[in-house]
């Protein structure tokens, strides 16, 4: 299915007269029947005149007048009280952040191509915005922050998308009322308009996907006429680029690379099997295709990730998610060059190949389960307690304390060694004990254990193996070398190997990494590496190393494989996630904000959503009917008419389906935003079947019909209006509008009456918060509430291992013990501490206790 067919066949060209093309003639007034000037005329021509190339998109003075009109009501519409609420909303926590951190060069990781977050950055640049505002907590009032000028983008681009969808139905010959219902229809889609209102990426995605759908349009219609034209190529190459846009704002960009793939695949299989086209021209047409439709939009998109490297040039909180050699590219994270050799007595820091490479790391706290003993864990940044020295252990158990006086040793395979602790004269340890989280047979805990001038036991001895060296270092295979040789630890007493994996330990070893000795260790999580060494019996000219400094397409490659890994680990649940199933029938919307007796819930226009979803479901119909009318011979597709709508509404289709079914197959979190893209197929198609049911009416009664509908979405739009802009309700009003019992805004949060709104001085109170998830909704309440206290000792242990965000202020310097650290997790729905003197306070209804994280603090529940 594919837009590449045009609304009526063109009569054949008189013999004597060739036709311009080799497979499309061109229609002039002069060979046109009755029919063809009827129709040339409701497109404007006039006797006389020259028409108009068929080819991309034509609309009349009348229609341009009409558009500018429909597109002033969406300004109007996008930017309504756009400064309200003043502050922080849904997911603005995360994407107004991340502009901070462009704007301060602080590199951060985020599941999502940098576009759109450029975009949004450079509103807040412009403006003035330094960066200082931390978009902690949704709720949370702007200060200095140009948060108005940030959300214009996506206001901007959410009213752009209105006129796009007008000239893609145009393009698709679809009647002027078909396309100015199809744009009233996105004007007052609630969810849309919710969406573009605030800091968020949907609406540029969404944006670039129509505006994909615009362009490929045009082409296909320039492609019936004339071939490799001027506008040909300059409708092909917009495509590309619009491709390329789509994919930058979110990976969902490529389902409409799919689904411009797909309609590509369909007309080089009509090209292929057209006699007329030669084997020289079909490549022609293939490579120009493949130009611009693939390596056109990997260019802009590998574009658009060179600027997000050369923008954030110094070191931030996404530093542990990246390799050494990433980070070693970093402002802050380059190292000097460190003694390529290691001998006995050489300080070293040790750093994990596996998950993001964590050092080695002890710290003066001890496990409060088990051996109780001195904690041993894998932390991401450096620091004094990753230093650990390489000690001979004999086979008694002793060791020699004159090292610096013997000759020098090489760190060769089969050597038993002990590993001690520089900072606090520990050796690294293991014995039959469980660790704390991974209580498992086959798994002991790894401690730091002895004092000073003790020599420790049989249980400090490791076996140094090496697994593999570097390729342009033969020496790395022979004995240990920095940065060039893989080894693997084995405990001489159990055999087990140490280890570590993603798992988190909980808040008294500050959620760092669980290193154990595993007796079935998987192989890449038992690898280890020297990162730095320094030895006092080495000469100051010996061989130094560093890390290779990667470039552009290295460090593209890595990050993508970061971001696909952290967004296929997105796989909690949420209170306001959603299913596919779902999206279509509108089940439940997103709660983004509640303050001020006031609510912001993301729900659709429930009259534009349905008829869409119905429009979706009779083409399902009406095609098998019609496949099963033409296996008993009918002759349905020889209709031009049947032809004409079939192509049209089979593309749109397309368009929905490679928009939407992708989601069933994933098993991360969705919510309603997700649909959005294939909504917007979803609303062209049922503009395309409303084309085809009044085909036959009159245009008075078309427009009379059209115009109905369009008064239902608006009468639904103003309905649910308080919803998408934080408006003034009542209860009453509230619950009336709840139609479907999973419809789960709150309406006890409005007052009784809009009196009790008038002459309210609403003054700051200290926010009682949920923070929200990556694209996740949360619950903002303000002033005094009832409340219940809960024993924090009956709350379950967050869930380990899934931490994949969380910051440090100070990534270099390790946490006060005295102090626990708060720390922000988009990824799970953990409680967030307030401050040092107020408890912590939840929506009863917000999150499931299990997810809560432990504290110290006493813990309110909201009734």
């Amino acid at each position: 299915m594919s837009a590449n067919v045009r609304a009526r066949r063109p009569p054949s060209p008189i013999p004597s007269q060739p036709p311009r093309s080799q497979r499309f003639p061109t229609l002039t007034h002069s060979r046109s029947d009755a029919d063809e000037r009827r129709t040339l005329a409701s497109k404007g021509y006039i006797p006389g005149r020259k028409p108009h190339p068929s080819g991309g998109v034509y609309v009349t003075s009348a229609e341009w007048k009409l558009l500018i009109l429909i597109t002033l009501i969406a300004v109007g519409i996008r930017l309504f009280r756009l400064s309200q609420p003043n502050s922080v909303v849904f997911d603005e926590v995360h994407f107004g952040k991340f502009a901070s951190k462009y704007i301060k060069s602080q590199y951060f990781v985020d599941v999502h191509p940098p576009l759109a977050k450029l975009l949004i950055t450079l509103a807040g640049f412009v403006f003035g915005y330094d960066g200082n505002f931390d978009f902690k907590d949704i709720g949370k009032v702007y200060e200095r922050v140009p948060y108005i000028a940030m959300r214009l983008v996506p206001a901007i681009l959410g009213v752009a998308t209105v006129p796009l969808s007008y000239l893609t139905l145009r393009a698709l010959d679809c009647r002027a009322t078909t396309s100015v219902l199809a744009a009233l229809f996105i004007t007052f889609e609630n969810g849309l308009i919710t969406q573009s209102r605030h800091i968020l990426l949907d609406s540029p995605l969404i944006f670039f996907t129509a505006l994909t759908v615009f362009f490929w349009v045009g082409f296909c219609n320039e492609d019936k006429q004339q071939p490799f034209s001027d506008h040909w190529w300059l409708w092909l190459t917009l495509t590309g680029l619009s491709l390329g846009a789509v994919v930058s704002c979110k990976w969902v960009g490529l389902f409409t690379i799919a689904t411009v793939g797909f309609s590509t695949v369909y007309q080089l299989w009509l090209l292929l099997g057209d006699m007329r086209v030669s084997a020289r021209l079909f490549f022609r047409h293939f490579m120009a295709r493949a130009l611009c439709l693939i390596l056109v939009p990997a260019l802009f998109y590998m574009f658009m990730f060179w600027i997000h490297f050369a923008i954030l040039s110094g070191s931030g909180d996404g530093d542990g998610f990246m390799s050494s050699e990433f980070q070693h590219t970093l402002r802050g994270r380059g190292m000097a060059d460190t003694y390529a050799d290691v001998a006995i007595g050489s300080v070293v820091t040790i750093r994990h190949v596996n998950t993001q490479g964590g050092y080695l790391h002890s710290h003066p706290h001890n496990y409060p389960t088990g051996s109780q003993q001195q904690q041993v864990t894998l932390y991401p940044h450096r620091d004094s307690n990753n230093d650990w020295r390489i000690l001979n252990a004999t086979t008694d158990g002793s060791e020699p304390q004159d090292w610096a006086t013997l000759p020098l040793t090489y760190v060769a395979p089969g050597m038993r060694i002990k590993l001690r602790h520089a900072a606090t004269d520990k050796a690294l340890h293991s014995h039959d004990f469980r660790p704390p989280v991974s209580d498992v047979d086959f798994q002991n805990e790894v401690s730091a254990y002895g004092v000073p001038g003790y020599s420790g036991d049989m249980n400090d001895d490791w076996i140094f193996e090496i697994y593999e060296g570097s390729k342009k270092d033969p020496q790395s295979k022979r004995r240990l070398r920095t940065l060039r040789t893989h080894f693997r630890l084995r405990h001489a007493l159990t055999g087990c190997y140490l280890f570590s994996h993603k798992v988190k330990l909980p808040d008294w070893a500050y959620e760092q990494q669980e290193v154990t000795c595993n007796k079935n260790a998987v192989l890449a999580n038992s690898l280890w590496y020297v990162e730095t060494a320094d030895n006092v019996l080495l000469p100051p000219d010996a061989a130094k190393v560093n890390y290779r400094r990667p470039g552009f397409l290295s460090k593209f490659l890595e990050l993508q494989q970061v971001m696909w890994t952290t967004n296929a680990g997105l796989t909690d649940r949420h209170t306001f996630d959603s299913r596919p199933d779902a999206w279509p029938r509108l089940r439940r919307g997103i709660n983004f904000w509640v303050k001020d007796h006031k609510q912001i819930y993301l729900l659709g226009n429930p009259m534009v959503w349905w008829l869409s979803t119905a429009a979706v479901f009779s083409y399902i119909v009406v095609r098998g009917l019609l496949i099963l009318r033409a296996k008993r011979g009918c002759k349905d597709f020889e209709n031009t008419k049947v032809v004409k709508y079939d192509t049209l509404c089979g593309f749109l289709f397309l368009g929905w389906s490679l928009h939407y079914f992708p989601f069933f197959l994933m098993s991360r979190q969705l919510f309603l935003h997700h649909y959005f893209p294939a909504l917007y197929f979803a609303i062209l198609l049922s503009c395309g079947v409303f084309d085809l049911v009044t085909s036959t009416l009159r245009p008075r009664i078309r427009l009379q019909i059209a115009a109905v509908l369009v008064i239902i979405a608006i009468w639904n739009f103003i309905y649910l209006s308080p919803l998408a802009y934080g408006l003034p309700w009542t209860k009453a009003k509230c619950q009336n509008a709840r139609w479907l019992k999973t419809w789960d805004f709150s309406c006890n949060d409005f007052y009784d009456s809009y009196d009790q709104y008038k002459g309210i001085d609403y003054t700051p109170q200290p926010s009682q918060i949920v923070p929200t998830p990556h694209g996740r909704g949360a619950v903002v309440v303000e002033g005094p509430v009832p409340i219940v206290s809960v024993d924090p000792n009956t709350l379950g242990k967050a869930e380990p291992g899934h931490d994949v965000f969380a910051e440090n202020p100070h990534p270099d310097v390790k946490s006060d013990p005295a102090v626990e650290p708060v720390q922000y997790d988009p990824v799970v729905s953990d409680v967030k501490e307030i401050s040092s003197n107020q408890p912590l306070v939840i929506p009863k209804q917000a999150l499931p206790l299990n997810r809560l994280r432990r504290s110290k603090k006493p813990l309110l529940l909201q009734h």
